[in-house]
């Protein structure tokens, strides 16, 4: 099987890694994880970072076949329905969008949590895989690779000499994702961390964020995982699951939620579709309030 041809691309202020991932010898392809732009102060959306994957898709004459979600995203929109729409209307083809099958649960979850009608997420992924499901891009093969851990349903997708890991493990110098989200699990993670690690020393692992500490250096998209094994500052060779849960538990506690994490669970439980209108045409996102004990 050929190697494929990955383009990545960094969407910095949510520190969002997408990928379009091509057959070289059929130019189908598939995007990964897109990512819209929001601007939580204002209410606003917008498409630039979409919009240069489309680019590169256009500009290189690839015909994407799917566009694969590796889990609910709880700290960006996904681009997923906006691309979808594009490329049906500007190229007269329409992409399939495609998620580990375990995400019915997770969109009944936050349906329920934010007053969503099931009508709004029923049947908004064309494709829900199912553990190590294989399925062909062009003369690629692909696999779906459940890692839970940092949310039940999260899968990764095995492209020849790569693997794309959402947010299972990130670069070397952080370690893992967080895993105290509903449904996350320390133990999940170091798990599915090994699973990972336990792929060829050669195998690419691509990521979805990278944080560059303090901009010490530029952000990364892949490193092998012989390099995760001897460096990555949580799962390297020798760390036992009992350390490796402590520590996770410990950095878990002192992270904040998310800024983003209220729009985005709305937004991505329905595949990136907007909500429908309000009779005054208005979109609409909800958003909790903490409230102390009171009389009121």
């Amino acid at each position: 099987m050929p190697e494929p041809k990955v383009h990545e691309l960094f969407e910095p202020v949510t520190g969002s890694w997408q990928y379009v991932v091509a057959d070289p010898t059929s130019s189908s392809a598939v995007i990964i994880d897109p990512v819209l732009n929001y601007d939580a102060a204002k209410g606003v959306i917008s498409t630039q970072s979409a919009d240069e994957l489309i680019k590169i898709v256009t500009d290189k004459g690839y015909k994407v076949e799917m566009i694969l979600e590796t889990h609910i995203h709880a700290d960006h929109i996904t681009a997923a329905s906006y691309i979808q729409a594009t490329l049906a209307k500007d190229q007269d083809y329409k992409p399939l969008v495609g998620i580990g099958g375990r995400i019915r649960n997770t969109q009944k979850m936050f349906g329920e949590r934010y007053g969503i009608a099931a009508s709004e997420y029923e049947n908004v992924f064309d494709r829900m895989w199912e553990d190590d499901e294989a399925f062909s891009i062009g003369s690629l093969t692909v696999r779906a690779i459940h890692l839970p851990g940092h949310t039940p349903d999260h899968m990764g997708y095995k492209i020849g000499g790569n693997v794309f890991v959402g947010d299972s493990i990130f670069h070397v110098d952080i370690g893992s994702a967080r895993a105290d989200f509903p449904g996350g699990s320390a133990e999940a993670v170091y798990n599915s961390g090994r699973k990972l690690l336990a792929l060829p020393d050669e195998t690419k692992v691509w990521v979805g964020h990278d944080y560059p500490p303090d901009g010490r250096r530029a952000p990364v998209p892949f490193v092998t995982v012989k390099q995760h094994r001897e460096e990555n500052k949580h799962l390297k060779d020798g760390t036992h699951e009992a350390e490796f849960v402590e520590t996770r538990r410990k950095r878990d506690a002192t992270l904040a939620a998310p800024r983003l994490i209220h729009p985005s669970l709305q937004m991505n439980i329905r595949g990136g579709r907007l909500p429908a209108p309000t009779a005054s045409g208005l979109r609409m996102v909800h958003l909790p309030l903490q409230v102390p004990d009171s009389p009121w």
